[in-house]
């Protein structure tokens, strides 16, 4: 039975599907967009925003909580101090995503997942 089970599999075991959402978030701070298919940035998602949330009191229990998912130095600094200080006043919804339509050689949806407020460089204009 499923009772009590939330989140997808992603045709994935447990560790294998932590470690790619852990890489997804960490490209997501890294970039401030990525593509990706459109069920991952459903589930991708949730965990930025959990981790928005948690930096956003910078305490060195909330470091340690993020880093356990980020494991970039570097992008846990760039979290504490960029990105979370501009979702300070946002009580939720740190992220939004634009669906993209159907890739060519599986048919699986597309869909680019950013986060609120990002400006693309001008080459990408």
């Amino acid at each position: 039975m499923n009772h009590r089970k939330h989140g997808r599999k992603l045709g994935r075991t447990t560790a294998h599907k932590e470690a790619l959402l852990a890489n997804l978030a960490t490209a997501l701070f890294r970039h401030g967009r990525i593509r990706t298919t459109l069920t991952k940035s459903k589930e991708l998602r949730g965990v930025v925003d959990r981790l928005i949330t948690k930096a956003k009191e910078d305490t060195v229990h909330a470091r340690r909580m993020v880093a356990r998912v980020i494991r970039d130095k570097e992008i846990v600094k760039k979290l504490f101090s960029e990105i979370a200080p501009e979702f300070r006043e946002r009580p939720g919804g740190y992220t939004q995503i634009y669906h993209l339509g159907i890739r060519a050689n599986d048919g699986a949806p597309m869909s680019f997942i950013q986060l609120v407020g990002y400006e693309p460089p001008e080459e990408e204009k």
